[in-house]
């Protein structure tokens, strides 16, 4: 419950009683490898914290190959928003890559949190704000540069996730085939 605080605390400012009613609304879980958090299809039912583990959101496209669209490590929130908060079917899956140890918030425990803790909305706000910019920064060289850039961005920006993650969703996330991916981490070695 630690990490959930010190990342909350990065937003904003809580007192014991606010920490204690959040921590009494927060339910542990552990996800195995492969185990989905949300589904495509489903609308997502709630808020996760992920202190140990890696996620991924995924999709499949029009020729049912299943794409990468990012991952989502320690210490990051993880929600898919839009099928949340509209209460819609999410067209994304988030699936754990590794087995992972989260913080979870059911829909009604979390909108209670925003309707009674002063100042939560604003903190909530600066997150999603904070992982928003963070998605743009980390998708937008995928779109303009070559294979091999885009490899040592990721190696940049995923610095401890490169060996946790499988080699298949690196090469559906950077856009090249996995035999590709091997040659390009062959040539840089």
């Amino acid at each position: 419950m630690k990490e959930l605080f010190d990342f909350i605390l990065k937003f904003g400012n809580l007192n014991e009683q606010q920490v204690d009613f959040i921590s009494n609304k927060a339910i542990e879980i552990h996800l195995s490898k492969e185990e989905y958090f949300s589904e495509a299809g489903k609308i997502a039912k709630q808020v996760g914290f992920v202190v140990d583990g890696i996620l991924r959101v995924c999709y499949y496209n029009n020729k049912s190959e299943e794409i990468t669209k990012y991952f989502i490590e320690e210490n990051n929130l993880v929600v898919d928003l839009e099928s949340f908060d509209n209460q819609i079917c999410s067209s994304s899956y988030v699936q754990a890559v590794t087995d992972c140890k989260m913080i979870v918030f059911q829909r009604k425990d979390w909108l209670e949190l925003l309707q009674t803790i002063v100042g939560f909305d604003a903190i909530v706000h600066k997150i999603i704000s904070r992982a928003l910019i963070q998605k743009v920064e980390r998708r937008s060289p995928l779109v303009s540069e070559d294979a091999t850039t885009r490899y040592l961005k990721f190696l940049e920006i995923y610095p401890t996730a490169v060996n946790r993650i499988p080699l298949s969703y690196i090469a559906s996330y950077l856009g090249v085939t996995q035999s590709s991916l091997s040659r390009i981490r062959k040539n840089i070695r």
